[in-house]
């Protein structure tokens, strides 16, 4: 998804401005919010100084949420403000800060499915699924996996000084042949 997310950004007008990549489900609600629109100093316990945030960082760039079904009916409410508006305050702050990104949205649930049981917000679903991409899992598209693994082999042996020009066909298959439950990380 981040790889996806990446081309995207370094294909479009805005590549050479900032690329910002944020893991919201990595993150408790409280710190998510923090990351995400900055904070003032005293805004909470142990906020000693003021900090920017994501958003405001990705300004005329990307900024990539990853795992955004994640988010509370809170977090959700405000995502949706910064999306249909591009503004936004930081914890603790009144002061309201305009921002111009593109924002792509990563997820493995159902968000459909989440809007129908009533878990996530509908309105945001409209503003973010505009465009939708689906990206199956390596194991349902075996026929990247050459591809793939001689993009790392090329780069390790990059970084390693290594000379392993390819995989022999034994190899091949056995990773052709291989469930990936870990994806394209596990590969």
């Amino acid at each position: 998804k981040s790889m996806i997310a990446r081309a995207i950004h370094r294909s479009s007008d805005r590549r050479d401005k900032p690329f910002v990549e944020v893991a919201c489900g990595a993150l408790p609600e409280t710190l998510l919010e923090s990351e995400l629109f900055g904070h003032v100093s005293g805004s909470f316990t142990g906020a000693t100084g003021d900090k920017m945030g994501k958003f405001h960082q990705a300004d005329g760039g990307t900024i990539f949420l990853d795992e955004i079904g994640t988010s509370s009916a809170s977090m959700q409410v405000k995502l949706l403000r910064v999306l249909q508006d591009l503004e936004f305050e930081q914890v603790g702050g009144n002061k309201t800060f305009q921002v111009d990104v593109r924002v792509i949205l990563a997820t493995n649930e159902d968000l459909a499915a989440r809007v129908a049981d009533g878990s996530f917000r509908q309105d945001l679903y409209y503003r973010v699924n505009v465009i939708n991409l689906e990206l199956p899992s390596l194991r349902e598209r075996i026929s990247d996996i050459p591809m793939l693994a001689r993009h790392f082999l090329s780069t390790v042996c990059g970084e390693t000084g290594k000379e392993v020009h390819d995989f022999s066909d034994e190899a091949m298959a056995i990773l052709q042949s291989y469930p990936m439950p870990g994806n394209v990380r596990e590969l």
